[in-house]
């Protein structure tokens, strides 16, 4: 059995303020036994303007919710998925990456994974987002070895392309993490019937600690996030469900339903060539 801890956060556009909350948290999951500890997609800040995150954000080694939170793992000896941090980089138009994290118990990073699919889409009239025009898409997908089981890596948007999944799954991935800042308006229609799907169609464990609620912004808009952070098993149950509040669920996984989820129906055997149209 492994006790995991999803973190349901609420950031704002103030990466210090969130990070006294984040290692709060952190620390009531531990104190909760819990061994992997999943915090959400952007954990240091949610913000929709460029010029504070130019001005606030800092690169991977100089990122002080980084260091911190590696620390923590090493001082509470869990492992630790950062779901993920906005973090500079030095690409040449300026982009950003939107980075995953998983530390392991002596405070090292086991794996990064930075998010392949970028969320440009338009929601209503009155609602759209160009993720792309702040952030430089991944091109590599990842799997981390832990003593509980493979980790594959996502993040939030990357769960609408079905492909990625049963990459990771066929790679070995028996735990699939997608960190989210899902959208309020996508979340409510489509977040639980997606993470089902992912782990009803790869037969792992899906994890997916998510922002929620509104997120207060002192430049640019505010955002809202749907929360309902999930823990689904490899038959398709829903584990756990963290509801609209921040705050801290722990979820226990049998690691051994991997296994008969596949022997019952060993779909990730049975790809097939074909052709057309």
């Amino acid at each position: 059995m492994l006790r995991a801890a999803l973190l349901q956060l609420s950031v704002s556009d103030d990466p210090e303020a969130n990070l006294l909350r984040t290692r709060a948290m952190v620390a009531e999951a531990k104190a909760g036994g819990a061994e992997f500890i999943l915090t959400p997609e952007c954990t240091n800040i949610l913000s929709s303007d460029r010029a504070h995150q130019r001005a606030v954000l800092r690169r991977e080694d100089e990122d002080e919710t980084l260091a911190a939170l590696r620390a923590d793992a090493a001082a509470h000896g869990v492992w630790l998925l950062i779901g993920s941090l906005a973090l500079k980089t030095d690409d040449a138009d300026g982009r950003f990456a939107n980075r995953s994290l998983l530390i392991a118990p002596d405070g090292s990073i086991a794996a990064r994974y930075d998010k392949i699919h970028m969320f440009d889409v338009t929601v209503s009239a009155t609602e759209s987002y160009r993720e792309s025009e702040g952030y430089r898409p991944g091109d590599r997908a990842v799997i981390a070895d832990t003593p509980f089981g493979t980790v594959g890596l996502s993040i939030c948007y990357d769960l609408r392309f079905a492909y990625l999944f049963r990459h990771l799954a066929k790679a070995g991935a028996s735990i699939l993490t997608v960190p989210a800042a899902f959208n309020d308006t996508t979340g409510a229609a489509h977040w639980e019937t997606l993470l089902r799907a992912r782990a009803i169609e790869t037969g792992c464990f899906v994890l997916a600690p998510a922002q929620t609620g509104e997120h207060a912004a002192h430049q640019g808009r505010a955002r809202r996030t749907y929360g309902h952070s999930l823990a689904v098993a490899p038959w398709g149950e829903v584990l756990a469900d963290a509801g609209a509040e921040p705050g801290v669920t722990f979820v226990d996984l049998d690691l051994d339903e991997v296994a008969k989820a596949r022997g019952r129906v060993p779909s990730l055997l049975h790809d097939r060539e074909f052709s057309g149209p």
